[in-house]
Parts: structure tokens; sequence; C-alpha cells
């Protein structure tokens, strides 16, 4: 029915906007008067964010552009915004300024049911420059567009942090693993992601893991070459000997028969003996994660979340260490699914209603697995405004290829790639996590703190497979590093330069 109506909207209203005159600002931004003020193709139709909406549709193969060109404008740094929805599919669907100066900036539109706001910043160095809603599509495609605005400065808001979760590079560069530059010249990881603007590094802590690695020495050792770069450090401990994460909060071998009483106090050492060896070396801890994903609780079956009050007793014990060794450091507490507010507001009600003490609230959200950007946003602001807590993002990804480098099958596929709705290309890869970093930003009195991208160093290379107890493993995740197979960096990194 959708299709029949935008149809029959098509044949009344898709005529040549009147070319627009010139202005220093946008009008008709809502599309309320048609295309008035709007040059190229297009048409109007009601369902819009508020009252009509621009929508690209054409029952065959078409190119569309919709433009209105600024002119008299002061030089400097101008961002366009716009509201879209998408049902994807397209060759390119995306928000551009062009014809400002400098090299053309584009930010590409999401498939989403959900309207979803988008960004794009250029520097204007002559005077003028012209905002493009384009569409290169198949027949059926459709993108709509509602409530564009152009103003000076760059994207709004900062965020404090710019992460990236190191864990495997360790092991990694034992097993051969190299790095280069976007140039091709080999690097240490590090030194390239400092350069591109990360500044924060995420390390996970496993008690007792097979393979030796994120145990704590090896945990002290990345922790000094992270600070080392002028990084601040976030220490993730999983309470485990393995992954932890929603489907599985398994407890370290050693600690599989204690009593809860005896569990509650080892999560207390464990925590105190790791953050006092590395403030010993004079690699304090910046942040802490007391547990990861904790969704369904830690430590099972003693700390699941049907147990709350266990759950809180251990939560309370990890956090009291964290301060006990230095108070400043922040303790996050954090969950999977960055868009699921009904389940954060009953997960951290509990948490707060027995008096767990923490300082930040820390989500995943993998577009392709937990929703739409604009899901993560809301639940992201809900949360800062009812807990009065600053909010990090501890975890993001998206892939820049569905192509594999190993024989392990990547975990983002062409399904995955329909669901997130970014291509899978470098630009898709960076678009994404520019729109993640845009929705902390724009979380209300300044509580987007900031972004971690998940194990953008995770490059196939033999023997650094997932399973830590078996060797030959791939990682399936070597489609969604900042490092593509030749092993150079991939743009998505300097997106971290400009949050």
């Amino acid at each position: 029915m959708r299709r029949l109506v935008m149809l029959a909207a098509a044949a009344l209203l898709l005529v040549p906007a009147a070319p627009a005159s010139a202005a220093t600002t946008l009008t008709n931004t809502g599309f309320e008067s048609g295309l008035s003020g709007w040059s190229g193709s297009g048409y109007t139709e009601s369902g819009g964010r508020s009252g009509l909406r621009l929508t690209h549709w054409a029952s065959g193969a078409y190119q569309w552009e919709t433009t209105q060109t600024l002119t008299g404008l002061s030089n400097g740094s101008y961002t366009a915004r716009v509201w879209v929805r998408s049902g994807g599919g397209q060759n390119a669907a995306y928000l551009a300024l062009k014809n400002c100066g400098g090299a053309e900036q584009r930010a590409s539109v999401p498939t989403t049911d959900a309207w979803t706001q988008i960004s794009v910043t250029t520097t204007v160095s002559n005077g003028q420059c012209t905002v493009s809603l384009f569409s290169n599509a198949n027949a059926g495609n459709w993108a709509s567009f509602d409530d564009a605005s152009f103003a000076g400065g760059s994207t709004s808001g900062t965020i404090q942090i710019r992460g990236v979760d190191v864990s495997t590079l360790k092991k990694s560069e034992d097993r051969g693993g190299v790095y280069r530059d976007s140039g091709g010249t080999q690097r240490d990881a590090l030194a390239i992601l400092r350069s591109g603007g990360a500044n924060y590094g995420r390390l996970k802590v496993w008690v007792n893991p097979a393979d030796g690695y994120n145990n704590k020495a090896r945990v002290l050792t990345m922790a000094s070459r992270i600070k080392g770069q002028g990084m601040k450090l976030l220490v993730d401990f999983h309470y485990s000997d393995s992954w932890a994460d929603p489907g599985k909060q398994n407890k370290p071998a050693a600690w599989a028969s204690l009593s809860f009483t005896a569990l509650r106090q080892a999560v207390y050492d464990h925590t105190y003996d790791v953050l006092n060896a590395l403030k010993a070396q004079g690699t304090t801890a910046d942040m802490v994660q007391v547990g990861n994903e904790i969704n369904d609780g830690m430590l099972w079956p003693d700390g699941r979340s049907n147990n709350w009050a266990n759950l809180a007793s251990l939560l309370t014990a990890g956090s009291n260490a964290v301060k006990a060794v230095n108070s400043s450091t922040q303790v996050m507490l954090h969950l999977a699914e960055g868009g699921n507010n009904t389940q954060h507001r009953w997960w951290f009600d509990q948490a707060t209603s027995r008096g767990v003490p923490f300082d930040v609230i820390g989500v995943s959200h993998y577009i392709y697995w937990h929703g739409s950007v604009s899901s993560l946003q809301a639940n992201i602001n809900d949360l800062a405004s009812r807990y009065g807590r600053p909010i990090v993002v501890a975890e993001t990804a998206y892939g820049f290829t569905l192509a594999q480098e190993d024989s392990e099958p990547n975990i983002f596929n062409s399904s995955l790639q329909q669901a997130g709705g970014y291509p899978a290309t470098a630009q898709g890869q960076a678009d994404a996590l520019r729109a993640v970093i845009n929705a902390v930003k724009a979380v209300p009195n300044g509580r987007g703190l900031g972004v971690f991208y998940w194990e953008p160093t995770w490059t196939a290379v033999n023997g650094n497979g997932w399973d830590p107890t078996n060797p030959s493993s791939g990682n399936g995740w070597e489609n969604q590093a900042l490092f593509d197979y030749s092993d150079r960096a991939l743009p998505g990194l300097s997106v971290l330069g400009t949050a």
C-alpha cells in the first residue's frame, strides 16, 4: 500500500524544484512548502518527522539530488543535519556539503525505520556551500528527509573519550601481526591509533586464561604502552577465564567451588590486586569496569540477575576495591544492547535502589545487533537524565568488507550489513562509527562522555583466534578492524580524531 501511495504522490508531485534563491540560511527546512527553496528532484508527502517529508523513490533505477545553495557565508566551519528514514538497498544515499571551497563531505543515510539524525561538517573557504540530499538507487529503493539545518560550527558537542579496545594486540604482535598507517608505513599500532585521534585504551582482564594473554602480567605490559602514548586506561574485569557477555558469565575455574562469601572476597582481592599492581608501576587505571556486559549478572549462578541481592554485593565488592586503590578512578557498570531502554531502566533501578556505587554508565551498541542509532540515542539520553551519570558507549564496531582473510567465518556478514544499514565499505564503516559518536555527543547536559571502538587491531593473524584454548581458531573479526587486509589504517580511524 505504501508503494501505491508513493507512486500516486510521485505522479502528482515529482517536478523539478525552482532554483533556490541565494541566502545565508536554509529555507523550507521541513518541506512544509513542498520543494520551495530547493532545486533538483524529489517529492513531498505526508508522514514526516513533523508534517511533510521529502522522499526519493521511483519504480525504476534513478539518481536524484535535492539541493539548496547558501551564499554570503563567512568562511569557517559549518555543519548540516537532517533527519532521515530509508528502506536501504541504494547504491549510494547521503547528505553532502559541496562546492564549499574544499573536498565534498558526506554522511551516508542508514537503513532505518525510525527517524534518525545524520550530520556532516565542512570548512567553507569561498563564501558559499551547497547542501545536497542524494540518492543513486535501484527500482523501489526509498529514502526520506525532514527537518534539515545548516549552522556555523562543527558537529555539536564534544566527547572526552575517543577509545580503542586493544586487548588482542599483544598476542597479534607476538604471532607476527604488523600495522601500517594510511600511507603504508609500518609503525607501532598504538602510535598509529594515537595519531589517528584515540586518547583512551581499554584492556580486558581474565583470571587464568588458557593462552596466558589478558591476564594480570599482560595487562601490566600493555598498560605501560598505552600510558606511554599519553593515553588514559580503562580496565575491563570479566571475572572469568574467558569471554564474559550476556550469554555467558562463567566463574574462573579457581573460584568454582567457593562459597558466596569467599566468592565476594575473591572479586575484591582480584580487582584490588590487578589495579594496585598497575598503580605500583605508575600506570594507574583511569576507569574500571566491574563486569562486562552484565545484563544478566556475572559469576553465574551466584550473581545472576534473578538474585539481585547477591549481584549487588559482588558489584559493590568490586567497586570498593577500585576506590581502595585510587579514589579518583571511575567505576563503570556496563550492559549490552544499548537501545534496550526497558531492560536498562530495570537493571539500573535495581542497582541504585541497592546502593551499588558507580560513576559511569557503559553500554555496548553494535547497530547491526542492538538496533538503530535512534534507539541508542533515546536510551542513553534517558539513562543520563534518570540516573545523573555520564554515558560511555564501551563497545561499537562495523565492517569495512564482507570478504574473509582467514578460514573463520566472519561475524559481520551480509545479513548484518543489511540490519546495520551502512554498506560494508571503508566509508560505510566510518559513517557508522560517526553516527554512534554523534549520538553520544548529543546526550544533554554534556553527559555523553565517549566511545570505544572494539578491537580495531584484531586482524587475521595465525594463532590469534577467538578461542584461547585453540591456537588454530580464527578470529571472525578481521573485517571489523580499523586496519584493512594490507594492514593499513582505514578512514574510520580518522573519525576518532574529529570526534
